[in-house]
């Protein structure tokens, strides 16, 4: 396997799911809670880009049109899924299959999540150093736990959505590849809360 890092000639994808519908928060869309005076999900595209991911894809899921009315998503790729309240898993599936048809195909992906603005471009750059081959497997790790962003290569895709399953996003496959996973340590600079219930709101700006 290469030691190289990926060439700045083919940029790894940015991921972005985006399509909860906060039940925890009343049925208020993550995606549009407010944040420094505008929708959550255009800070989780500008932390992504700001890392170096291009393209950026958005996968949405709860009020899906307002998101598009409301949210400044120019440049994306965006994609809807009907299927959001089966959990996250349906969102990568949709994501991943989106980038498969994408050209050229980025040689890998680096997830992220819309409802954790504590985790800047500072962490995702990390994550994105740890790329060494489309066989990369890679995670952003808070005191040696891990978290998100997921640094997937583009070799790893297929099996990803064959077992991306209800809220179980890729864990089925991280777990199985466990020895290939390079966790990356992250807590000095960012901080990986979820934005889940009212008492989080406060976190917002």
């Amino acid at each position: 396997m290469s030691q190289n890092p990926v060439p700045q000639s083919t940029p790894i994808a940015g991921l972005l799911l985006a399509a909860g519908g906060g039940r925890r928060l009343g049925g208020r869309p993550k995606a549009l809670l407010p944040h420094h005076g505008r929708p959550l999900v255009e800070n989780a595209v500008r932390v992504l880009r700001e890392a170096g991911c291009a393209p950026v894809h958005v996968v949405l899921g709860a009020s899906a049109a307002e998101v598009r009315e409301r949210a400044d998503l120019t440049g994306c790729v965006v994609v809807d899924n009907p299927d959001w309240e089966e959990g996250m898993g349906s969102s990568l599936r949709l994501g991943l299959a989106s980038l498969g048809g994408a050209d050229p195909v980025p040689p890998a992906v680096l997830v992220s999540l819309v409802d954790q603005p504590g985790i800047g471009p500072e962490a995702l750059k990390r994550v994105l150093a740890a790329y060494r081959s489309p066989a990369t497997l890679a995670a952003a790790a808070y005191d040696g736990e891990r978290g998100h962003p997921v640094l997937f290569g583009s070799d790893r895709w297929a099996d990803i959505a064959a077992t991306a399953t209800g809220d179980r996003g890729a864990r089925v496959h991280l777990t199985n590849h466990a020895a290939d996973l390079t966790l990356v340590e992250c807590a000095d600079i960012a901080e990986p809360y979820d934005i889940d219930t009212p008492s989080d709101l406060r976190r917002l700006g």
